[in-house]
């Protein structure tokens, strides 16, 4: 699958992935004036009439630059964004203030609320872990939209994949006001069928995540640190009471 040049313009600098009748690779648009990278997904045999339809209605994505026919091939041309995994820029013991950590969060949200209309076959992919990117310098939070076929790519898939995204950027910790745990649980849980009715829980408690944390930055270190005691027990108490009733 692979060429040099591709419809004489992308110019392969480097394969990504490469499966069966599927080629990720970065190029460079030798045709644009700033000689910008991208991402290129190249789909052929089997897989070119599964991902033709899947490119329809991408044509005003922002990261999407475009889908074209190579012969026998399906190209198609996204940014290629800079970042590091979100996996990797946050872990429980990182020093991110609360207010950083919501920030990037309400960033992640807007890129999920973007994918509302995209594809499952393309949304799944740039949900794994690996391509949920954090722009620091930027200030960012971007996908990587390496297409790769996925089995069990649906919207309930990139339902998981976007909560699960969003518990990396707010993990369960000591220091987590109420409200995070409540929205912790609630992800937890799995109810949501759609990215859209994942941001709905998101806006539901985005405002009450603020309001939770700034009541605990009002406490002195002592009291505080006592909030966290009770908040926990009452919560294992809870626990304890719903699996004797089960």
């Amino acid at each position: 699958m692979e060429a040099a040049l591709v419809r004489e313009r992308y110019k392969l600098v480097r394969v990504l992935r490469r499966e069966d009748h599927y080629v990720c690779a970065e190029a460079v648009d030798i045709l644009d004036r700033e000689k910008r990278s991208c991402l290129l997904n190249l789909y052929d045999g089997p897989l070119l009439r599964t991902y033709l339809p899947c490119f329809d209605r991408l044509e005003r994505f922002p990261a999407c630059r475009g889908a074209l026919l190579d012969g026998e091939r399906l190209v198609t041309v996204f940014d290629l964004p800079e970042g590091t995994p979100a996996e990797q820029a946050f872990h429980r013991r990182d020093r991110r203030s609360w207010r950083e950590r919501l920030d990037y969060a309400a960033l992640l949200m807007e890129q999920v609320l973007n994918l509302a209309d995209v594809d499952p076959a393309v949304s799944c992919p740039a949900l794994l872990p690996e391509n949920v990117l954090v722009d620091e310098r930027a200030g960012r939070v971007r996908l990587r939209f390496a297409a790769a076929p996925m089995e069990d790519a649906s919207d309930r898939t990139a339902a998981r994949l976007a909560a699960a995204a969003l518990k990396t950027v707010l993990p369960r910790r000591f220091s987590s006001p109420a409200e995070e745990l409540d929205l912790l649980e609630e992800l937890d849980r799995d109810d949501c069928g759609t990215v859209v009715q994942l941001y709905a829980l998101w806006r539901r408690y985005e405002s009450a995540l603020r309001d939770g944390y700034e009541a605990l930055e009002r406490q002195n270190a002592l009291r505080r640190w006592i909030s966290f005691v009770r908040l926990r027990v009452r919560r294992a108490l809870r626990r304890k009471k719903e699996v004797n009733n089960w």
